[in-house]
């Protein structure tokens, strides 16, 4: 290779670049990537593509060749782990490489490594950094940090909406409030995400399939909150039962008739504890995490949104805004609930960027 890469910050930025590419392949692992750099010029490049696959260590490495690793500076996005997995440490083959310093964006938040790998290559006489783009890798495996950190997934909820604010017409139709270029986005949404949420209001109002369309290199979970088992065994949703998994979350008030129906249909069907007449949804998160679920869209409604706000599990927000108005005192807005009495109580953004998608405009919002 002979790209030029004579600033730190611009080859970790190509290693952040190279890792993203494992979104949707790669979960629950994190998103790595790793380059070489010698001489200020790139030597080898590689990335975490698959999980179970080869890290990303290991492929710049054999990219680069031996020759050109001795000596050399390996930036990488993720501390190399220490730990056997389905594959070896990675800072066996990092040490072994002869490498004279690497650049880490930041520590493996694993507890089977976190710090050792630094420890190891220090111990080895290697020059490690710490902290390069740290704040941009953080945000990249934001959902690996969260499931690892806290064992549940990271939530980002999605909603389109009229420039009044209104998410379907007081008549209940929705169809269409974005533009093109913004369904396709959300469909390549669904093909990266483990799970997608919607609450049985929005299941029995829309009659949502939740799959992507084309298939992204994931089949997410498609969960419907349905505290009564009220979702009908004619919905699409359970109709393409056996093309991507559906679970209903439902509690003890679901007659277990339904929830039998259910089943026979190819749901699985998860009776979970009771809030304020509810599924709980921190236990529908609590569940989630321990299946190792790393990823999580919550597509609506608005009283599922407000709860999961409520709870403290919402980690960003997607809001396609189109340039329409409807109008309607009744119309359906995204966030319901009874809602905050105060401005100063208001929950905040801690970050936001806006760009354009064809006529509509996308706010990215962190909380």
């Amino acid at each position: 290779m002979t790209t030029i890469a004579t600033e730190p910050a611009a080859a970790m930025a190509r290693a952040l670049e190279l890792a993203a590419q494992g979104r949707g392949h790669v979960e629950p692992n994190p998103m790595v990537g790793a380059v070489v750099v010698r001489d200020g010029r790139v030597a080898g490049e590689g990335f975490h593509q698959r999980f179970g696959g080869p890290h990303a260590e290991p492929l710049a490495i054999a990219a680069a060749g031996p020759d050109a690793c001795r000596g050399a500076t390996l930036y990488v996005t993720l501390e190399p782990c220490t730990h056997h997995g389905k594959t070896p440490p990675c800072v066996d083959a990092v040490r072994a490489a002869g490498f004279a310093r690497v650049v880490v964006a930041m520590v493996d938040p694993d507890p089977r490594t976190q710090g050792r790998g630094i420890d190891q290559l220090r111990g080895a006489g290697i020059e490690v950094e710490v902290g390069l783009l740290e704040a941009e890798a953080r945000r990249l495996n934001a959902p690996f940090i969260k499931l690892t950190t806290r064992g549940i997934p990271f939530v980002a909820a999605k909603w389109a909406m009229t420039l009044d604010g209104k998410t379907a017409t007081r008549t209940g139709d929705s169809r269409w409030i974005s533009s093109p270029p913004s369904r396709e986005l959300v469909h390549t949404l669904r093909g990266q995400a483990d799970a997608i949420l919607v609450g049985i209001g929005t299941a029995l109002a829309d009659d949502p399939r939740l799959t992507a369309r084309p298939p992204g290199p994931r089949t997410a979970t498609r969960i419907v909150a349905d505290s009564r088992a009220r979702l009908p065994l004619a919905s699409r949703l359970v109709a393409t039962a056996a093309d991507a998994p559906l679970l209903v979350a439902t509690t003890d008030a679901a007659p277990a008739d339904r929830r039998q129906a259910l089943e026979a249909a190819g749901a699985e069907v998860l009776v979970l504890p009771d809030h304020e007449g509810h599924v709980s949804l921190r236990a529908l998160m609590d569940e989630l995490g321990r299946r190792r679920t790393t990823h999580l869209l919550l597509e609506g409604g608005g009283e599922l949104c407000a709860a999961a706000l409520a709870a403290g599990l919402v980690d960003k927000l997607l809001i396609f805004i189109a340039p329409k108005l409807v109008g309607g005192r009744d119309a359906p807005t995204p966030v319901g609930g009874a809602g905050i009495g105060q401005i100063a109580h208001a929950l905040a953004a801690r970050d936001y960027s806006i760009r354009r998608l064809g006529d509509d405009a996308l706010i990215e919002a962190w909380l």
